[in-house]
């Protein structure tokens, strides 16, 4: 007999690899590794290997989400923690592209009967804003994703419902006054110096002291890096943060 909770965890499981891809292993979308090949809008298809897929090193043809497994286990922990804690607050995702990892925080609460915290998918459906210093804007046509088709994306898995809310515009305009009154897992995915900033600025005094801050490319992103170390040390944060893969890191608010 399967127990409610060996359940859960196949249902959380199952998402994971649904989410990632890594059950029909599609293909991911190379786009350059310098300015010059951004620019000539290279787009080359490349095989599915599944310890890339692992640490989110690609991004997917057709999953939801580029974040890897690994990662995606790090929102799962964050968020059962304060479940099991009881820390007050919501989940949010600054910078969603397809949805998936938001997707996945929203079935992580739904395994957990968990009904009263909101996932916010905050995200300007438009792609990255034109920076010259960091030209991801270049592969707009591969970030880009609209609306309607990242709630057609949690449709599909059954979890596009009342708990579910989007945020739509550039971070310094939507989240200053966005109405989330405490926070207990903020993931920023902002890339940009500036998104960083934004989503700190307006975001960190919301998260509970037990919460969680996920940085998804704290070690891939140097301006990302900074404006995250610029913020803790403006703040006097001293949390330690931890590894999640390579690329991602996390911290807990200890007050």
């Amino acid at each position: 007999m399967i127990t409610a909770t060996r359940e859960r965890d196949l249902y959380l499981d199952l998402m994971k690899k649904a989410v990632s891809n890594t059950i029909y292993q599609d293909a991911s979308v190379y786009y350059g590794d310098s300015l010059e090949e951004m620019r000539a809008t290279i787009r080359e298809e490349r095989a599915f290997d599944p310890k890339i897929r692992e640490t989110g090193l690609d991004t997917p043809r057709t999953a939801h989400t580029m974040v890897g497994l690994k990662r995606l286990e790090n929102i799962q922990h964050c968020l059962e923690s304060v479940i099991e804690d009881d820390v007050p607050g919501d989940f949010i995702e600054t910078g969603v592209w397809r949805g998936g990892a938001s997707i996945f925080a929203r079935s992580v609460l739904k395994a957990h009967n968990v009904t009263d915290r909101t996932v916010w998918v905050a995200d300007s459906f438009e792609g990255m804003p034109k920076n010259e210093d960091l030209p991801i804007h270049l592969v707009n046509d591969v970030l880009a994703i609209s609306l309607e088709t990242v709630q057609e994306n949690f449709r599909r898995y059954d979890l596009l419902d009342d708990q579910v809310k989007f945020l739509k515009g550039w971070f310094c305009d939507t989240l200053p006054t966005a109405p989330v009154d405490q926070i207990a897992v903020l993931r920023l995915d902002g890339d940009l110096y500036e998104s960083t900033e934004d989503a700190l600025q307006a975001l960190y005094p919301k998260v509970s002291v037990g919460g969680y801050v996920i940085v998804d490319d704290y070690h891939f992103l140097p301006p990302c890096r900074m404006a995250v170390l610029d913020y803790r040390h403006k703040h006097g944060i001293k949390d330690p943060i931890q590894e999640i893969d390579g690329l991602g890191v996390f911290w807990r608010r200890t007050k």
